[in-house]
């Protein structure tokens, strides 16, 4: 589904409003919500907006646990951590358990070991069906999303439930969730703006397939569903909508 807006408010609003549900359902009928969040510029007014009393009071954060989608393998004072901006616009002003945060970031171990540990605290809180209530999202001008990036060995991973390689185009590492453990999330949220996105978007979802070149194509629940929250400028090249 993909719903078109006039600009990027309208958007966190949107968001906002559909994390708010998701977790309630999650919460009442499982007795947790297990969130994955996404990074960059594009979520801090969502993270903002939740921390307000109008959303924030409205979840039950005792029962709420927070992973990350992707992340790149700098320490949690950087600012070029994901992990630091959702404390700053949102996690530090939220009653979520510190336990139940987990950052994809640990000193003095190497990014694949860490990765590995990873996988093993998403299956301890996910259990068998390994899926993830909610995964924010976000798409890159490039087609990239979470840490899949075009042309890399990670995209063609299927074993693998988090995996960490260096990015040689950024001289980092990146370590992110892969497709195949995205793809069994119950409900997938993505949000974009701007005209820079437009030709990818185009690609990504009218496009022919290309998932090396443009890895959002990779974006199928298997059971869940996914919406796509974009404003017009983004939205531009579109035909079906």
């Amino acid at each position: 589904m993909v719903k078109v807006f006039d600009n990027k408010s309208e958007i966190s609003v949107a968001a906002a409003e559909l994390f708010v549900q998701i977790a309630q359902q999650s919460i009442s009928q499982n007795g947790k919500f297990v969130v994955s969040l996404t990074g960059g510029s594009s979520p801090e007014q969502l993270y903002t907006l939740l921390a307000q009393p109008e959303y924030q009071n409205k979840i039950d954060w005792s029962k709420v646990f927070v992973f990350w989608g992707d992340e790149r393998w700098v320490s949690l004072d950087d600012e070029q951590s994901n992990g630091k901006m959702a404390d700053r616009t949102l996690l530090s002003k939220v009653p979520v358990p510190k336990n139940q945060v987990f950052y994809m970031w640990q000193d003095g171990i190497s990014a694949e070991d860490y990765a590995a540990r990873y996988e093993d605290e998403i299956r301890k809180h996910l259990g068998v069906d390994l899926s993830f209530d909610l995964i924010l999202l976000g798409m890159g001008p490039d087609g990239h999303t979470a840490s899949l990036f075009p042309h890399q060995p990670v995209l063609q991973e299927k074993q693998k439930l988090v995996a960490a390689y260096h990015l040689d185009s950024q001289n980092m590492y990146r370590i992110t969730l892969t497709a195949p453990l995205i793809n069994k999330g119950k409900h997938l949220v993505v949000t974009l703006y701007g005209d820079n996105k437009a030709p990818a978007l185009h690609e990504v979802l009218e496009g022919e397939p290309n998932p090396e070149l443009y890895p959002a194509q990779m974006l199928k629940p298997e059971t869940g569903d996914i919406t796509w929250l974009v404003d017009k400028a983004a939205a531009s090249q579109l035909q079906s909508v």
